[in-house]
Formats: structure tokens, sequence, C-alpha cells
């Protein structure tokens, strides 16, 4: 009998567990650690770039753990935009890892790196990530948040120090917080509907009356917006991720928000899609990225200034989630990839920026393009990129957001268009003063510069790179900028593959049909498909140029079936092709 590649999706959760264990029982030994730790994530890499090919042209696949069906077991889902982010989530741990050995290495003679409890640490903190991202039911999505969160709290702790540990009790407490939250609300569901199972629940919920489904749904949005550190409930953010070490910070601020973020995706287009919040949500994306982007150009710290456009960064994917919309919703699956890859790059240049100045404070840095231009296009590559400047991938994300505001052309989509510009804007000024005043100025201007920059000649500081920026640093560095960089090389492909994701999160049935089985589903298919032809209904634009970005009518008559399997199907191609399932 074949096995199905797809069947080892549990193995993305396995593999780094195990891993842990091993790494564990070596603790003794670094470099056995080491090879381990990085052995395991490139075998993980390579399954999941694996299972993304397969997905990519097959659609969603369930695997229901020890045979027992759901929803009565446990399923692992695995969808197009669930394979897309384990491939970057894994690429992203894999290259931050390597930064982590690398900067071990450069600061121990002995070559010892992080205390042993880091590297299973870690694994445990990539497994509990995978797990989120595969879980079939709420219950189980909680035991992944739980387990990436008490990797965290250790990984945020590690080596001590007074203003570490106070940073650390902070995200303990607003951690515990949301997980009770979030925990109480899972119980209220299953009081509520017999399930947790998240394929049972679209189908259970709108049996509920409308207040109690209203209550479940803002009490899951708000657990879920305080891990994804959504305003107002982002207070936590600034304070905590900068006091860790720059790996540790690069993999929490590039990915632990965008497990929220999956999270609020997932639960909004399965369990509550429809328009009934989505007002309140375009709000609360425009203050996040206002507030979020003021918080940055009050701050001299790059390191703080990093986190806060972290925060209203965050505005843009909530707005993408709000639009309810094949265009709205597409951008924002690009953009989570995108924004995972260039947050972390950019905290691991600061790392970099940190280790060459003796500084991350703008006000002591200069003269850093002329030290070390290496050092300097690490840093511009992905700073415009994050401002959103053409033609980097962040202007492509944020150009489909803004088409799907407008061709939605309401008030409050306005607003947010308005905003989008406003923010990327902004943030294009904070980046660009910490280029003047970082890279451009002389070292000599700056306040109190360190004596890392004021060597007696240019050769002696780049003589210096040698020691203070060694290659097993910059290289997971460069690959980050080379990932971001892919991002906008292959948009069209990319943008193709997280439309035909979309199409699937909207029409429900695929993810259905991988969970419970076709014959079930089918009882309901028509009741889903009339829903949807109402949610995602045409917006008359008056522009013909305009019809492929507006919301878009999914439902279809029996006859165009095979054109919308073909249009899930076709993620490569002509970029100029019309995308089928557009209105009339």
């Amino acid at each position: 009998m074949e096995t199905n590649l797809v069947e080892f999706v549990p193995l993305a959760v396995l593999l780094p567990f195990f891993g842990a264990g091993f790494a564990f029982a070596f603790y003794r030994n670094q470099p056995v650690q080491k090879a381990i730790t990085v052995g395991t994530l490139i075998i993980t890499v390579l399954l999941e770039i694996s299972l993304l090919t397969e997905i990519w042209h097959t659609g969603a696949h369930a695997v229901h753990l020890a045979g027992w069906p759901a929803p009565f077991g446990i399923s692992m889902v695995i969808d197009r935009f669930a394979a897309l982010m384990l491939v970057v989530s894994s690429l992203i741990t894999l290259a931050v890892l390597l930064y982590a050995v690398g900067q071990g290495a450069a600061e121990e003679k002995n070559d010892s790196g992080p205390v042993s409890i880091f590297y299973p640490t870690y694994l445990i903190l990539v497994a509990g990530v995978s797990n989120a991202f595969l879980a079939g039911d709420l219950f189980n999505m909680y035991v992944g948040f739980e387990i990436f969160l008490t990797a965290s709290y250790v990984l945020l702790t590690l080596g001590g120090g007074e203003q570490r540990i106070r940073a650390g009790v902070t995200y303990v407490v607003v951690s515990i917080i949301s997980s009770m939250l979030f925990l109480i609300t899972i119980g209220l569901i299953y009081a509520a509907t017999g399930t947790v199972n998240l394929a049972d629940l679209a189908l259970k919920l709108g049996e509920l009356d409308d207040g109690t489904q209203l209550m479940l749904h803002v009490m899951l949005l708000v657990a879920f917006g305080i891990k994804a550190a959504v305003f107002p409930l982002a207070f936590w953010l600034p304070d905590s991720y900068p006091t860790a070490p720059a790996p540790v910070t690069a993999v929490f601020a590039g990915l632990l928000t965008k497990v929220g973020i999956y999270a609020m995706i997932r639960t909004e287009t399965l369990l509550f899609p429809g328009e009934r919040i989505n007002t309140a949500l375009m709000i609360i994306a425009a203050l996040t990225m206002i507030v979020g982007i003021l918080g940055a150009l009050a701050q001299t710290d790059i390191k703080r200034m990093l986190s806060f456009t972290l925060i209203s960064h965050i505005g843009y994917l909530v707005f993408g989630l709000a639009l309810s919309s094949i265009v709205g919703m597409s951008a924002t699956i690009y953009y989570v990839a995108h924004h995972i890859t260039i947050q972390t790059t950019l905290f691991l240049v600061t790392g970099l920026i940190e280790r060459r100045a003796g500084s991350s404070n703008v006000d002591r840095l200069g003269g850093l393009a002329k030290i070390s231009p290496v050092l300097a296009i690490l840093f511009f590559i992905p700073a415009m990129n994050l401002a959103g400047i053409p033609p980097f991938s962040g202007f492509v994300g944020k150009l489909g957001m803004m088409q799907g505001g407008i061709a939605e052309n309401t008030w409050i989509t306005w607003t947010l268009v308005i905003a989008s510009v406003v923010t990327s804007l902004l943030t294009l000024m904070a980046v660009a003063r910490i280029w003047a005043r970082g890279f451009w100025r002389k070292g000599e201007d700056a306040e109190d510069p360190d004596k890392l920059l004021l060597s007696k000649t240019l050769a002696h500081a780049r003589a210096a790179n040698k020691r203070l920026l060694p290659m097993n640093m910059v290289a997971p560095t460069a690959a980050l900028v080379a990932m971001s960089l892919a991002f906008t090389v292959f948009a069209g492909p990319l943008m193709q593959f997280s439309r035909a994701a979309a199409y699937d999160m909207y029409e429900r049935a695929p993810y259905l049909d991988a969970v419970l089985g076709e014959e079930r589903v089918d009882g309901v298919r028509d009741e889903l498909t009339e829903f949807t032809e109402g949610l995602l209904v045409d917006v008359d634009t008056g522009d013909a140029g305009v019809e492929d970005h507006a919301p878009v009518q999914t439902g279809l008559e029996p006859e165009d079936s095979e054109n919308l399997e073909d249009t899930r199907h076709s993620t490569s191609g002509d970029e100029d092709e019309p995308v089928e399932g557009g209105g009339d």
C-alpha cells in the first residue's frame, strides 16, 4: 500500500521534540548538542518543504492520530496556508539557530556556545509553533501555544540579569492571562457545542444564538489579540523583547506574534466568517498601525524602535483580515510570510550593529557605512523592505491590502488605506533616521561613541570587522536578506499561491472535506456555498481594471466547479492571467 507523503505531517512536531530530548541528553557535550539541533532543524525544513510541494497541488489534508476519526480524536490539518507558515517559520528558526551558534563561538574562547539548556529549549519552541499551525482543534492549538510559551519563558530569561528577569515576569504574567482566557473560552465553546474540533465547530457554531456566538467570538479574539500584540493589548511587547539576546529577540519578534495572527485568521475564516465585527477590526487595525509607528519614532534604541514597528505592522495584517475578501486575505497571507522574514532579519542585523559599535542606541552610533559596508547593506535592504519601498515585497503586500480597501469603497476602508500610507511613510522616516545617524554621519559626531567606532585608521577599522562580525553570524543574516529578496523576485507565484489559499479558507469546504469527509459535508455544502456567495460579493468599481482586486464571488454552479479546481491548483504561470472566480 502506497503511503502519501502528507501522512508524515506529525513529524513536523515530533522531530523537534525528539531532537530536544537527544540534545538534552548530551548537555555536557556542546558540539554534539549543536550538531543534533542543527541536524534536526535541517531535516525538519526538508520535510516541510516536501509537504508544501505536495499541498501546493493537492490542497488540504488531515491526519487523524491513532486512527480516531474527527471530531473524536486529535487531527492535524495541513493546508496551503499552514504549509507556507511551517516552511517560513522553520527556515527562520534554522537561520537564527546558526546565528546563535556563531555568536556563542565568537564570544567563548572554548567554543562552548550558549548554555546547554538553550538548544533543547529552542527545539521545544519550534515544536510548539509547528503544533499550533497544524492543530485541527482548539485544545490542541492551546497545547501548541503553551509549549512554545513555556520554552519562550526560559529563553527570555536565559543568562539572568535584573532587567531581563523583570521583563520576563511581565511577559509571563501577560501570557498566563491570555492563556487562561483562551482556555476558559475553549471550555465555554465545548459547553455550548459539545466539540472543540475546528471543522466540527464550523458546522455547529451557526446553530447558536447570535449573542452567544458574538461572546465566544470576542473572547477568542481578545485571547489571540494579546498574543499577536494588537492595540491596545500590545503594551507588554516593547519592554519584553529588547532585553533578550539578539537571537532570542529575533525569533520572538519575527515568529511568536505571527502565531497569534495565524490563530486569528484561522478562526475568523473557518468559525466566524462574515462581516459582523469587521468595522471594529478595522478601527483596531488603524489604531495599531498609527500608535505603533508613533511609538517607534519616539525611540532612540534600535531594538525598541523595531519592537514598536512590529506592533504597527501587525495592524496591516488585521486590516487584510478585516476586509473579508480574497484580495485582502491573499495579501495578508503573503505579508505574514514577508514580515516574519523582515522583522527577524532586522533584529539579527541589530545584534551585529551592537557587536560592531558597542551599542544599539542611534545617538551613540556613526560611521558604520564607511567602516563596515557589508553591515550597511544588510541593514539597508530589509529596512527599505519594512518601509514598503517599491519594488520590495513589503510594497507588494501593502499594495494588495490597499487595493482591497479601495475596491470595497467605504469610509472605513478608505480610512485604513490612508492609515496604511501614513504608517509606511513614518516607517520610512524611522529607518531613515537610523541610517542617517548610525551609518551615514561620522563616528566622531555621535554622542559618547564607543571606542569600537573610533579606530585610528580605516584599515584598522576594517580589520576589526573580522573579529567583531564573524562570518558564521553574518552568513545566516545574509541568507535571510536573500530570502526577503526572493519574496520580491517570486512575488507572482507566491501571490497566486496565496490567492489559492485564500479561496480555500473562505470556501471552507476543502478544509471540512479533509477533516470530516465529503459525505458529512455534502449535507451542508449548498449552505456553505450560499453563505460564501453572500459574503464575497463583487463590488461595482466602475473600472474593469480594478475588478480583479475587488471581493470576488467564490460560490460556483456545479458546471463551474472544474474551473475553480483549476484555479486552486494553478499557482504558477503568467502573472497577468486573470484569476478564475471573479465576478461578472
